[in-house]
């Protein structure tokens, strides 16, 4: 099969640990290398449709930080072990790496959002067993990754078969809350292109089912509650829940088996 990358490095099994592995590749989307931290569940067999779950993290962090700071991987395992979801590959790939955050959106001549749902896809689907093109397709993420997924996943309903976001920014103006880039440089010739409310009414008889949570001491909880308020005005079906706690990583450890336990739902 040919590669759809000039050149692609992955880690070698002798050195790898955790269940993790590592891609890199080249493609004109980044105009350079991207980097994909994978967890690979144990003991998958090739040829049999695994479902991949894309995690897109946020501002500042890379492909290393949902496993290192987040520990997605472990949770992902336990939860598997105790039979509670079903195997799944899950890609941690990294935004792009342009300035405090891509926010995975087309922009100054890089295309973030390709490299999301056309190369990463790719380059799983390449290098890692069991994921096919047969393979359901979820994305999830945090904060910018919120936004990300949610985006990503309202513009591409065929693509994903469910899509969520945790403590998510809602549209593109709160970027300026963490970033020092001026974000008139993410801004786009359509500007319904950046915004998750629009893309959602747009696409509002294709979404695939979906969810997003925020905290409630979370300053970006009022965005979230005000997304949720204009979904429901609008007749879109969606899950919003609350919980206990702030923009962190020890919120994001504790909550992302809700996203994995919904994806999970969808398989059955």
């Amino acid at each position: 099969m040919s590669s759809k990358f000039r050149t692609t490095e992955i880690s070698d099994p002798q050195f790898e640990s955790d269940n993790l592995r590592f891609i890199t590749v080249k493609t004109q989307n980044l105009k350079g290398r991207g980097d994909i931290c994978t967890y690979i569940p144990p003991n998958i067999k090739s040829k049999v449709n695994t479902p991949l779950l894309i995690l897109l993290h946020g501002v500042y962090g890379n492909s290393w930080i949902w496993s290192q700071k987040g520990g997605a991987h472990h949770t992902a395992n336990q939860l598997i072990s105790e039979e509670k979801i079903k195997p799944m590959v899950i890609a941690m790939p990294s935004d792009g790496l342009w300035g405090d955050g891509s926010a995975y959106l087309p922009h100054n001549d890089f295309d973030f959002e390709k490299w999301i749902v056309e190369d990463v896809i790719a380059a799983v689907k390449e290098n890692i067993d069991g994921v096919t093109d047969n393979s359901p397709i979820f994305i999830s993420g945090l904060s910018m990754g919120g936004y990300g997924a949610l985006r990503l996943g309202a513009k591409y309903p065929h693509l994903f078969k469910g899509f969520s976001g945790m403590s998510s920014i809602t549209d593109l103006p709160q970027m300026e809350l963490f970033v020092e880039e001026d974000v008139a440089l993410y801004e786009q010739k359509d500007e319904s292109n950046a915004s998750v409310l629009k893309l959602m009414l747009k696409n509002k008889d294709k979404l695939s089912p979906f969810r997003f949570d925020c905290g409630v001491d979370d300053e970006l909880i009022a965005y979230n509650r005000n997304l949720t308020k204009a979904l429901d005005q609008a007749g879109i079906s969606h899950i919003y829940e609350e919980f206990e706690g702030k923009h962190e990583w020890v919120y994001w450890q504790i909550h992302l088996k809700d996203s994995l336990l919904f994806f999970n739902s969808l398989l059955k």
